[in-house]
């Protein structure tokens, strides 16, 4: 009986100390992820150092376009600081073609406003970060009974409507994400474009497209609004969702 008593203290004392690791700590646990700081963390510093950042980055802000194969880290410290430009990453492969994801197997990369909704140490794709599509608006306007899931930022530089990128890269951004949850930032946003919007090239290739039900105008002006709010005051623009599923800023 006392020996039962002390494996139950102990197993408890064990899941007490567990619960007191941050979440840095725990994701260091996973063997990709420990690998990933030991690689790259000195690497990040340096970096951050270099272009006169404060690393860790408390919060960070992610931005991909989709035609320009880009993915931006936007960092910050304080909420009332500015964000500034870490580093541009460059995106493997892209599947499907422009325009928002609508329904399950489409092979569409979501456009829109998102957050970061998901860890996973363990992923098939080396290490991922799952983003909330669908969002309020995907659930208006997509396939009601089949709108697809499982969208991610994801290493092994292979997609079918994900967003991926090369192992060393996704362990650049998974750490940092990782680092920003960890310093509170629960809702890491990921703003998904078509294109750059202030580049011509492919402003005129986003030109030639028009989106099946003839709302591609009214579409990516809605955001194209929050884009260039963004590149003006480099604040995130407070995005709304109305009753017909179109982002209001």
């Amino acid at each position: 009986m006392k020996r039962l008593v002390v494996m139950v203290l102990l197993l408890l004392g064990a899941g007490q100390i567990f619960a007191q690791q941050s979440f840095l700590e725990n994701q260091k646990m996973f063997p990709k992820v420990g690998e990933a700081y030991r690689i790259k963390e000195e690497l990040l510093k340096k970096e951050f150092e270099k272009k006169g950042l404060a690393y860790p980055a408390r919060y960070i802000f992610v931005r991909s376009f989709k035609l320009d194969s880009e993915m931006e880290i936007w960092v910050k410290n304080n909420p009332a600081d500015t964000f500034r430009l870490f580093k541009s990453y460059r995106v493997c492969t892209l599947s499907g073609k422009m325009g928002p994801k609508r329904k399950e197997g489409d092979r569409q990369v979501p456009e829109g406003f998102y957050y970061i909704n998901d860890f996973n140490p363990n992923s098939n794709y080396h290490l991922s970060l799952g983003i909330n599509y669908p969002n309020f608006s995907d659930r208006i306007l997509s396939d009601q009974k089949t709108p697809g899931g499982e969208i991610y930022i994801h290493g092994n530089c292979i997609t079918v409507g994900c967003i991926p990128l090369t192992d060393e890269f996704i362990d650049e951004v998974y750490i940092l994400a990782v680092n920003a949850k960890n310093a509170g930032q629960d809702f890491i946003p990921v703003h998904v474009f078509p294109v750059k919007f202030n580049n011509a090239g492919s402003m005129n290739y986003l030109g030639t497209f028009t989106l099946t039900d003839n709302t591609s105008k009214q579409f990516w002006t809605e955001l194209r609004n929050a884009y260039d709010y963004f590149e003006k005051h480099h604040r995130l623009p407070v995005v709304l969702v109305d009753d017909k599923g179109k982002y209001v800023m």
